[in-house]
């Protein structure tokens, strides 16, 4: 698993809610587990920016509820830390919906997005509107 260039904050516990951030036809949806977490006995995954998790959507189309999909995180509440000393957080915990291979399902996405998310996703920030 690539690390990202800054120290995350793992701000994001099993069952956090999440808004999505893309068309793809989901509104909130909930963390179920995370993809590459390594952990010990009893400790509960977490997750922080521009990691990849598994989501179940729990609000959005007919067609798409109750659906087991993957995402990645693009915007955290939790403060993380760049390289530079920099701290940055947002207003929201926000994903985008992806297949495997990490291709965006949408073709848009809602609101601005960390740099560190475009730079281990590039094809997420290829169809962002703002890179922060």
């Amino acid at each position: 698993m690539k690390g990202i260039n800054a120290k995350a904050a793992l701000g994001l516990n099993l069952k956090s809610r999440m808004l999505c951030a893309d068309n793809s036809g989901a509104k909130e949806v909930q963390l179920i587990s995370v993809k590459g977490f390594k952990g010990r006995k009893r400790l509960i995954p977490k997750a922080g920016i521009a990691n990849m998790i598994t989501i179940v959507v729990k609000k959005g189309k007919p067609e798409i509820r109750k659906k087991v999909e993957k995402a990645v995180i693009v915007r955290t509440k939790k403060a993380f830390k760049r390289p530079n000393g920099l701290r940055v957080k947002f207003e929201d915990n926000a994903v985008v919906l992806v297949d495997e291979k990490g291709n965006p399902k949408g073709s848009e996405i809602k609101g601005v997005i960390a740099k560190e998310a475009g730079e281990r996703w590039p094809k997420i920030a290829g169809i962002a509107s703002q890179i922060v």
